[in-house]
């Protein structure tokens, strides 16, 4: 693995040189002066924040300061070696099989990772997925898969990488093992409006997936009105430098580059997002999610060499998903984790209609509103200790470029707080646009 000048030992290590003392406030006023913070100063400033002698405001101040000013490269890339050697790091060596992994960059309804997985498990690649949470208007995949009965995440890396061995893959959360220094401020990012800043995605994203061992990655890179970055040049800025860093540190990266116009599939929230993936497992699943699902796959199968192209890749996936293999996968990955399927009872107490108020078109969707009605319904944290509703969610019974006539039915909204649902629901039902134009959707980007 590469190193960054000074960035070859970890957080507070022993054997780093002496040197001048690093002044918080002077690399924060730097970097909002458009100086860029030398590679010793970052790894101070962040191992100071880690073990708790420099607070929470003044590390907002630092991530804001990115936030508006940028990083280079080479910040960067000390930003994910930093994060990196801040914990331990998973090694797959023993296995002769292709390791990999995919990540999708946020998303609302984006319930790809809970297809992917046990699908490539089931094809002979091994995928060790660390996940995340909600962040912003955005689900977590963990948070969805702990509205299984028993479903646990939290699992040492020892065990954890037994598990993939055993299984095919795992998916778990991120623990204090695993680069320590991206959860502390990954956390705090979410509750300071620093979200959508391309370094610290960077840093957060890829210090995680090179920890994981992999040989190979692909990218989810969302692009639209439910997109961290909306527009397709700023998508392209994220993804390019994703990519730049994967290669940097010896992992195949390939980006796919998807629309994020309106939620993906037919469910976003919770439960029925689990719901909705074992329906795509058993092939009964929404087609736009099914042609994501099998777009990202389709680049580790032909990284991995197990198919030749993505004609090739599509019929050995959908082959695993008609004889039953990748939904039985799906169950393994489950019960090795300690969730029980049959006990999910996640049936909403209340439930609300969405109608189109006039005739027409659908013409578009503010699909980050929409993430922020299931974030107010229980689907996503505006503070850290937010607990969330397992139940929450919305039905989209009507997609762009949709004819729909007045008092048509458009979403169901649900969940177990009434005052929650009537907050959730408002702001969904004025993300929609209705006119008379056709209106055709592409479902990926070239």
């Amino acid at each position: 693995m590469p190193s960054v000048s000074g960035l070859h030992l970890p957080l507070n290590s022993p054997g780093k040189r002496k040197r001048m003392k690093m002044i918080p406030n002077d690399i924060i006023t730097g970097k909002n002066n458009g100086k860029s913070i030398p590679p010793d100063d970052l790894q101070a400033f962040i191992s100071g924040y880690v073990n708790g002698s420099i607070d929470d405001a003044t590390m907002t101040d630092l991530l804001k300061a990115i936030f508006y000013h940028g990083m280079t490269h080479e910040e960067i890339y000390a930003l994910v070696n930093i994060m990196l050697h801040s914990g331990k790091q998973m090694n797959f060596d023993d296995i002769d099989e292709y390791v990999c992994d995919k990540h999708s960059i946020g998303g609302v309804g984006d319930k790809t990772s809970l297809v992917i997985a046990p699908l490539l498990a089931s094809a002979g690649l091994y995928l060790p997925m660390m996940a995340g949470r909600s962040l912003g208007h955005t689900g977590g995949t963990l948070d969805k898969l702990e509205t299984i009965p028993g479903f646990n995440a939290d699992i040492p890396i020892i065990e954890f990488q037994q598990l993939v061995k055993s299984n095919g893959c795992g998916i778990m959360a991120q623990t204090s093992e695993i680069c320590p220094a991206d959860g502390k401020i990954y956390a705090l990012r979410d509750v300071t409006g620093t979200v959508a800043s391309v370094p610290l995605i960077v840093g957060s994203i890829m210090s995680k997936k090179i920890a994981e061992g992999i040989q190979g990655l692909v990218l989810d890179i969302k692009v639209g009105s439910g997109a961290f970055l909306p527009t397709l040049e700023k998508a392209a800025e994220l993804a390019e430098m994703l990519k730049n860093v994967g290669e940097y540190f010896d992992v195949t990266t390939d980006l796919i580059y998807t629309n994020m116009d309106q939620p993906l599939g037919k469910f976003s929230g919770m439960w029925c997002e689990v719901q909705e993936s074992i329906e795509c497992l058993q092939g009964k699943g929404p087609e736009d999610t099914m042609a994501v699902c099998l777009k990202l796959a389709s680049k580790l199968m032909i990284q991995s060499g197990k198919a030749k192209d993505e004609f090739d890749s599509n019929a050995i996936l959908n082959e695993l998903i008609e004889d039953g293999s990748a939904y039985e996968k799906f169950e393994e990955i489950v019960t090795a984790q300690g969730g029980d399927l049959s006990a999910a009872d996640n049936k909403p107490v209340y439930t609300m209609d969405i109608f189109a108020e006039r005739s027409g078109i659908i013409q578009s969707m503010d699909t980050t509103q929409i993430g922020w009605g299931l974030v107010d319904m229980g689907c996503g944290r505006k503070h850290k200790d937010d607990i969330l509703d397992s139940t929450a969610g919305l039905e989209c019974h009507r997609k762009i470029g949709d004819e729909v006539q007045a008092g048509e039915k458009l979403f169901t909204c649900f969940c177990n707080n009434k005052d929650k649902l009537k907050s959730g629901k408002e702001k969904i039902a004025n993300a929609i646009s209705v006119g008379a134009e056709p209106v055709e959707l592409s479902l990926f980007y070239n």
